[in-house]
């Protein structure tokens, strides 16, 4: 079933992907034009995996600064899109760094990046934490790419982390292009890590993410990966207290001591496993 989107949220980081796609502006009479005109593209799916507990996703995942600026911000919704921009500034003033590790099976292309790791794959990997209230998928539902990552090459990267974020399609929102190289239904997630970076670099990079051209910094890695496991750790300068792990808009996990921590989430605060499946979804995009 195609589905059709219509810009009336915060972000519509995928309506404006999808109109950006052939230089259209992202509005809403743009979006209806697209659904009744009908032309369809297809769209790689993610499937997050923590023990029995699934998610799907389309748009992003995030871990890090971004995922702070995005889910705290809220406590500023009153200013509208620019309780972002303010709270972006806020964060970057007083950074935060988080230990834990990404390990990854590169694109080809991008097999240099990280250090070689353990070839047993994922089956090193503890993916069994779970929460109080698991969200699982039925068994006759779709069950997530049947792929084999024991038998792939992995990479890993160690922490600490100012940002690790990971992209379906090239817009986060109308005015974030974080994946400029993304496609639609290539089969690979654009992953974008920052390690270390001075805060007024790291100002000057927030500025650059509306034209993509933050990519292009030495302070960041971007490539494309075929499956990711996180394993999320603590803030380097507060031991205690751990990070927000954000998908599509959504809060996907919460450690101790950060923002709403008592609401909980879909996951608990530790390693995920995720995959893609190229073109599973089916979306009305123009010609």
């Amino acid at each position: 079933m195609p589905l059709g989107i219509i810009p009336a949220g915060s972000g519509n980081g995928m309506v404006k992907s999808v109109l950006d796609s052939v230089g259209d502006p992202c509005s809403v009479t743009n979006a209806v034009l697209t659904v009744i005109r009908g032309h369809r593209i297809s769209l790689d799916v993610a499937t997050i995996l923590q023990g029995e507990t699934k998610f799907f996703s389309v748009l992003m995942l995030a871990w890090g600064l971004v995922a702070d600026i995005d889910i705290e911000s809220e406590k500023f919704r009153w200013m509208g899109s620019s309780r972002m921009d303010l709270y972006a500034l806020l964060r970057i003033l007083r950074l935060r760094k988080y230990n834990g590790r990404i390990s990854f099976v590169p694109a080809p292309g991008f097999e240099a990046y990280g250090m070689p790791c353990d070839q047993s794959g994922r089956s090193k990997f503890d993916l069994s934490t779970q929460t109080k209230e698991e969200v699982k998928v039925q068994q006759h539902g779709y069950q997530g790419p049947k792929i084999s990552l024991d038998d792939l090459e992995w990479r890993t990267i160690d922490g600490p982390f100012i940002s690790v974020w990971l992209h379906n399609v090239p817009w986060g929102s109308e005015d974030t292009m974080a994946a400029p190289d993304a496609k639609f239904a290539d089969g690979y997630l654009d992953l974008i890590v920052i390690r270390d970076c001075p805060k007024t670099s790291l100002l000057s990079l927030m500025t650059e993410v509306n034209a993509g051209s933050h990519v292009k910094s030495p302070h960041v890695l971007y490539l494309k990966v075929k499956a990711l496991v996180l394993e999320p750790g603590q803030r380097s300068d507060e031991p205690t207290k751990g990070g927000i792990i954000d998908t599509d808009g959504e809060v996907l996990a919460r450690g101790k001591g950060t923002y709403k921590y008592e609401q909980g989430g879909l996951m608990a605060y530790g390693p995920m496993q995720i995959t893609v499946q190229q073109g599973l979804a089916t979306l009305y995009a123009p010609r």
